[in-house]
C-alpha cells in the first residue's frame, strides 16, 4: 500500500523494471537525494561532465545495490546492457550511457538513481496478494515531466484514486 510503514517505501512510486521467476527489480522514482548530484557520481567514476550534466539530481532507487547507478530513460535504446521495459522506456546501468549523459549526448529524458528495490522469487506476488501495493500502468509523464515530489499523488489521481481516501488497513472485500 502507498502507506507502508517501511521508510524505504512509504508513499513511493516504484517502476518495476524486471519481473520473472527469479524475482523482481524496481526503481523508486519519487525520492531524491538532496545532498548528491550527477557531478558527484561522475567524479566517482572519473567522468568529467560538461554543461548542465553535473547538476542533474540523483534519485534513491531503493535499499538494494546502493552502490550501483541505474538509469531509467527514453530513447535511444542503443546503450550496452539496455533493458527494455516498454516501447518508450528502458533501464541501463553501464558506463557508456553515463559518459553520454555527462557529455550531454545521452537520452533526452532520464532519471539517475542510486540503488534499486528488489524482491526474491514469489515475494512481490505475495505482497500484491496481501494488498501491500497498488498497481498502475507506467506513465512516461510521471517519470519525465512531473516533479518527483508530485509523482505519488498525481499517479494516484491519474488512476482515479483520491489520496485522502487511502486507508492504512488493507484487505479483500
Amino acid at each position: 500500500m502507498p502507506l507502508l510503514a517501511d521508510p524505504n517505501f512509504h508513499k513511493t512510486v516504484t517502476c518495476i523494471c524486471e519481473h520473472d521467476g527469479s524475482g523482481a527489480l524496481g526503481i523508486v522514482i519519487n525520492r531524491q537525494d538532496i545532498a548528491l548530484t550527477a557531478r558527484d557520481i561522475f567524479a566517482e567514476l572519473g567522468i568529467e561532465p560538461t554543461g548542465e550534466a553535473g547538476s542533474v539530481s540523483i534519485h534513491i532507487g531503493g535499499p538494494v545495490h546502493m552502490n550501483e547507478i541505474f538509469v531509467l530513460h527514453g530513447p535511444p535504446f542503443s546503450w550496452d546492457g539496455c533493458h527494455s521495459i516498454t516501447a518508450t522506456l528502458a533501464m541501463s546501468n553501464t558506463i557508456d550511457i553515463l559518459k553520454a549523459i555527462a557529455r550531454g549526448k545521452g537520452p533526452e529524458h532520464f532519471i539517475l538513481s542510486l540503488g534499486c528495490a528488489g524482491w526474491g522469487p514469489g515475494q512481490l506476488e505475495n505482497e500484491l496478494k496481501e494488498n501491500t501495493w497498488l498497481t498502475s500502468p507506467i506513465y512516461d509523464e510521471a517519470l519525465f515531466k512531473w516533479a518527483p515530489e508530485e509523482r505519488w499523488e498525481k499517479v494516484l489521481y491519474k488512476n482515479g484514486i483520491n489520496p485522502m481516501g487511502i486507508s492504512n488497513m488493507a484487505g479483500n472485500a
